[in-house]
């Protein structure tokens, strides 16, 4: 069994990079900590609990994180409900009138059921994220756009299938996707489990288009080099320790690579923060069982990880990356011999 299948106008003047380290001057704990003292807080006044939010805290930054906090560990990810509307949806992709009714009216129930029992799809994150923002004077937006796990079917996503954040602050834009911060889906009981990352506060624009492809390209937040949709749908698949252990993931490109054997394969990602080189390594599934390979040739400089990696023989590879216990990507290949050339 393969390994991934049971893991899982307004703005533009060219900006510089915006990522979490432009505010790590900035003690969270606090903001933190009123996210938590108001656990379970109704949603019935938004802008009551916007104030109670962010009355005590100086800064927009730290006014978002709480807001932020908040969403992210008291609204549950409503599996079945987004499962629903996405077979609907691709039922009705040919059909725009039916297609524009069914989406009216999903709106409407799944708003009630967020303020009701504080549940949601990645729209009902995004919106009460901007809402409680805009309450607290913060110009936030909601960004629709497409996004790509390792299970997503690429097949069927026909259209945009998630929605996240665009957060202005200090003049600065900055994106987050509450709904990857927020939790899990239990593989077992497939039931949703609070599980907060704060990669996905203010994440780097570069490794945030890995798997976010925005429908207005502005929001990717860079000018220079932005993916086409292609390159989205054939970038690797990130997890979510990737984003609390990366900055970018510059190399291999694509998560699938036709290579020959004994051809020499680059990894190169710019990290968060220092890490264990001992702690890295590959787990190899050729189909028929899993190997971990720890990287023979591995070089760690000014927070840039350098690998690379041969395939000693033929055949198709998924190859997972790790450090430590945690997943950080996977990419397949396609390994055959070198062609001979003729005389």
């Amino acid at each position: 069994m393969r390994l991934y299948t049971f893991i899982y106008a307004l703005i533009f003047v060219s900006q510089s990079y915006a990522q979490k380290s432009d505010f790590q001057y900035v003690d969270f704990k606090k903001a933190d900590s009123i996210a938590l003292a108001y656990k379970g807080q109704s949603l019935k006044n938004l802008s009551k609990l916007s104030y109670q939010l962010t009355s005590d805290l100086d800064t927009e930054v730290e006014k978002f994180r709480a807001i932020y906090k908040w969403v992210c560990t008291n609204v549950a990810n409503d599996y079945s409900q987004y499962s629903k509307n996405k077979r609907k949806r691709y039922k009705l992709k040919d059909d725009s009138l039916e297609l524009k009714g069914w989406n009216a009216s999903f709106r409407k129930s799944a708003f009630k059921r967020l303020i009701k029992q504080r549940k949601a799809t990645c729209t009902g994150y995004a919106y009460l994220v901007k809402e409680l923002a805009k309450h607290a004077n913060i110009q936030c937006k909601m960004v629709n756009g497409y996004a790509r796990t390792g299970t997503t079917d690429i097949e069927k996503m026909v259209a945009p299938n998630h929605s996240w954040n665009a957060v202005k602050l200090n003049q600065k834009w900055y994106l987050c996707d509450p709904t990857w911060a927020s939790g899990i889906q239990d593989p077992e009981s497939l039931e949703f489990v609070f599980q907060y990352n704060d990669g996905f506060f203010l994440t780097p624009p570069r490794l945030f288009a890995v798997n976010h492809y925005p429908e207005a390209t502005q929001w990717f937040l860079f000018d220079e080099d932005q993916p086409s949709y292609q390159n989205f749908i054939e970038a690797p698949i990130l997890y979510g320790e990737a984003y609390k252990l990366l900055i970018n993931h510059e190399v291999p490109k694509y998560m699938h690579q036709d290579v020959v054997k004994h051809e020499t394969i680059k990894f190169e990602f710019e990290l968060e923060a220092a890490i264990d080189g001992a702690s890295v390594h590959f787990l190899i599934d050729n189909g028929h069982k899993l190997k971990k390979v720890v990287p023979k040739e591995l070089t760690i400089e000014n927070k840039r990880l350098y690998i690379e990696h041969r395939f000693k023989s033929t055949g198709f590879y998924d190859l997972h990356l790790f450090i430590g216990a945690d997943i950080i990507a996977t990419y397949t290949f396609q390994v055959t011999r070198k062609e001979k050339v003729r005389p």
